[in-house]
């Protein structure tokens, strides 16, 4: 859990936490398991709502079933609130704003003529609990591992999209020219819609080219597609891979170098699996070499 929602300092708030954000007691695993079910319950009568024939046949039972878990829905999220030693801490949290939006979708809906209801599917988020409820916390390592991959790649793939938007671009300003109206290339961004269906192989077939010219630029266009497609998985892979190798930054120093069992920073020797552990000694890089070289120049005239 995180240090923003640590558990209250004893009385019936501290009881209430254990059970509602803990699944180490008995009532706080039951309260979990029965929350998990009621979640996948919304999940499925939302889906079968969407459905026409279900909906004529079973509506008044989708809406009671849709008033009760959002009912509980809320009763839960105000023990959250009452129970979390800094409520703002909770609501701003990635939890907080899923167990929110969990439940705004209803209340939307009762007071506008939106379909708001149906955005109750991000429901399905609150099954991510599941890891903590059943111990599968070294899962998390992994998607944090995936999160720093996706941060360090971020600059390169916002690079290979610039490169991709100027792409589409000229090449449906091309297609545009090249065919013209009378070939279903009415307007540039008409044209630029088939320029990126074809880039990505997706190939709809509701526009193609008809003249030589055009259909010689649709060729390059598709054998270019196949080579974008490894770029970005290029990428994410070359980061993922520093990402699982690598440790988080050294909070003495901020060196990132280093070993994913590292205990000892490399470069100043802070302990960086117990933040308040001893600091071991590290000598000096320089005076580690000058002594080396000494015993080396010592031996040398030795043997002379």
């Amino acid at each position: 859990m995180s240090p923003n929602t640590a558990s209250p300092a004893g009385g019936w708030r501290q009881k209430l936490y254990q059970t509602v954000f803990e699944s180490n007691t008995r009532l706080g695993r039951i309260f979990d398991l029965v929350l998990i079910v009621v979640i996948l319950t919304s999940v499925v009568t939302v889906m079968l709502n969407s459905v026409h024939s279900l909906r004529d046949k079973y509506g008044e039972f989708f809406l009671a079933a849709e008033v009760v878990i959002t009912g509980i829905f809320t009763a839960e999220y105000v023990l959250r609130l009452i129970c979390a030693p800094k409520r703002w801490a909770y609501a701003k949290s990635f939890f907080g704003i899923v167990d929110l939006l969990s439940v705004l979708p209803t209340y939307i809906a009762m007071v506008s003529s939106a379909d708001a209801h149906y955005l109750m599917i991000v429901r399905i988020l609150r099954l991510m609990r599941i890891f903590r409820i059943l111990k599968l916390a070294r899962f998390l390592h992994e998607a944090e591992t995936l999160k720093r991959a996706l941060q360090l790649s971020l600059p390169k793939i916002t690079v290979f999209a610039a490169a991709i938007v100027a792409i589409v671009v000229i090449v449906g300003a091309l297609m545009y020219v090249v065919e013209g109206e009378e070939h279903g290339f009415s307007n540039i961004p008409i044209s630029i819609y088939w320029a990126i269906v074809t880039l990505t192989t997706v190939g709809y077939g509701d526009m193609s080219p008809k003249t030589p010219l055009g259909q010689f630029l649709s060729c390059i266009v598709m054998m270019l597609g196949y080579a974008i497609i490894a770029v970005p998985t290029g990428i994410v892979s070359v980061q993922l891979h520093q990402a699982a190798t690598t440790v988080s930054a050294c909070k003495n120093c901020g060196e990132k170098s280093h070993e994913r069992d590292s205990v000892f920073c490399r470069i100043c020797g802070h302990n960086m699996v117990s933040p308040e552990g001893p600091v071991m000694h590290v000598p000096d890089k320089i005076g580690s070499l000058e002594t080396e070289l000494s015993m080396f120049t010592r031996r040398f005239d030795d043997k002379k």
